[in-house]
């Protein structure tokens, strides 16, 4: 991460310097999905590995907003869900979802996870998310769907939710919100940020009552292809996360301590 800042002393001297800015990178995201109105109270989760620490991952304390995550305060737990660094327990819903990903997806280095009111209203919809806007052209062919099972507190929904979910970055988990992973934290959050911003159009405009417009299907296959050479290259989403970050430093970077 570009903006990396000095460590506070005391978390900072117990892990690697690879954690520590993976620790300030995903404190930076709690910020930003703050910002934008993508926390819901005390709930929901952002992930990420640690770097070198094989079944290790980090999350947020249960019980606190995400305005108030920091580096120093994430948690560290192992797959199992135990414990490994922190002063704060960890909410199961989260490590649920997100411990079934990390464990069986070697390539979900970050995993996000969304209540928000326009993600929730598109996954309650029976189509689902509709190719209908410029964000949502990007998604063709590249959504997974998992039925609603209540609050996710059961361990076995993980096989299933994994099933579901495959190969893909991106799942609506119906009735209940949104879901986005990827190779790098910068990765899962442009898809969040995507999709978060389909699922708003879709709602505003199937709330104005007209008949709307669907692109061809060609022209999706083309958009989503676009997508994958453009942002999803490993070097665009990086260059976009930087800047966002940098933003963060300026607004509250009381997250990189």
């Amino acid at each position: 991460m570009s903006a990396v800042m000095k460590p506070a002393k005391r978390i900072a001297d117990l892990v690697s310097p690879e954690e520590w800015c993976a620790r300030q990178e995903l404190a930076c995201a709690y910020r930003l999905f703050d910002h934008f109105g993508w926390h819901e109270l005390i709930y929901n989760h952002i992930t990420v590995r640690v770097p070198g620490e094989r079944g290790h991952f980090l999350i947020n304390p249960f019980g606190l907003m995400y305005r108030e995550v920091t580096a120093s305060n994430l948690v560290k737990v192992d797959i199992d869900g135990q414990i490994v660094l922190g002063e704060h327990p960890i909410n199961r819903a989260g490590f649920v979802i997100h411990s079934a990903i990390h464990r069986a997806r070697e390539d979900a280095h970050a995993v996000a996870h969304t209540h928000t009111t326009a993600g929730q209203a598109v996954s309650c919809q029976e189509h689902g998310l509709l190719p209908m806007s410029f964000s949502a052209a990007m998604f063709h062919d590249r959504i997974a769907y998992h039925d609603f099972e209540g609050i996710t507190l059961d361990l076995d929904e993980q096989e299933r939710l994994l099933a579901d979910l495959g190969g893909k970055d991106v799942m609506i988990l119906r009735n209940h919100g949104l879901l986005t992973c990827g190779a790098t934290l910068a990765d899962a959050f442009q898809e969040m940020y995507q999709l978060q911003r389909s699922c708003e159009v879709q709602v505003a405009a199937l709330a104005g009552g007209a008949r709307v417009i669907i692109p061809r299907e060609e022209l999706a296959i083309k958009a989503t292809g676009q997508f994958a050479r453009t942002a999803r290259n490993g070097v665009e989403n990086r260059m976009m996360f930087d800047a966002m970050t940098r933003w963060m430093v300026d607004k509250a970077p009381s997250f990189l301590e």
